[in-house]
């Protein structure tokens, strides 16, 4: 296929009429359904917010997350908003808008734990990770003890009961959790300060329509909706 069978343009989206938007819809709270088998989501919001401010219809389509940034060189969907985050790997092959959404790996450990103060003082500590994650090799790097688990929901459980003295976690992941459950006695000891960025992402050489997400990301931010729809998931501003 070459550079010019792509996924659409600025010009075939504004004719259609629609953003096609790739999706996985089973990736909480960015992109799932809820109990009544609607489509919700940080990542969903965002996309028909953008969707409105370029004059088209959001069209969803739902697929897994190994075949999605494919299915934009096959022409399934125009974009993919899906917390794709920026590489270089990924930038050779496609165009990014600009960040909408930033990550930190963060330290958690139990409320009222004073031995924890920073990464550092993981050394000699156990730290429940999911072993092959990117926060793993933090902890490990920090000289911790690794205690396995199968991803951020059991890491803190182990937390909470005190069969772990902390995770190295995803910011995300943690407002989201003590959005979901406040009175959860869990707390933020310490975060890097390298953030991961992710963006909107669609087919390689298409910069008219990158501008126009560009600027549809920048008068959300600005009209207050991106907030609006931060707070809703995070209850907090996940831009930065």
């Amino acid at each position: 296929m070459t550079g010019t069978a792509s996924a659409g343009s600025l010009k075939d989206v504004e004719s259609a009429k629609k953003l096609r938007i790739g999706t996985e819809g089973t990736y909480a709270p960015f992109t799932f359904h809820d109990a009544s088998g609607e489509l919700v989501g940080f990542d969903v919001e965002i996309g028909r917010a953008v969707a409105k401010r370029l004059g088209v219809e959001p069209v969803f389509v739902e697929g897994k997350w190994d075949g999605l940034i494919a299915g934009l060189g096959a022409d399934r969907y125009d974009a993919v908003i899906n917390q794709v985050g920026i590489t270089e790997e990924r930038k050779a092959r496609f165009d990014f808008s600009d960040p909408y959404i930033v990550s930190k790996a963060v330290l958690i450990v139990k409320q009222g734990n004073t031995d924890i103060k920073s990464f550092a003082d993981l050394k000699g500590k156990k730290s429940a990770q999911s072993l092959t994650s990117n926060f793993g090799k933090i902890a490990e790097k920090a000289g911790a003890e690794l205690v396995g688990t199968d991803g951020f929901d059991q890491s803190i459980q182990l937390v909470l009961t005190g069969r772990a003295d902390a995770t190295v976690n995803d910011s995300l992941s943690f407002l989201d959790f003590k959005k979901q459950k406040p009175n959860a006695p869990v707390a933020i000891a310490a975060s890097e300060d390298e953030a991961s960025a992710s963006a909107i992402i669609v087919q390689k050489d298409n910069p008219e329509l990158v501008a126009a997400i560009n600027k549809a990301l920048a008068e959300i931010k600005a009209d207050g909706t991106y907030q609006t729809i931060s707070q809703k998931y995070f209850g907090a501003d996940v831009s930065k």
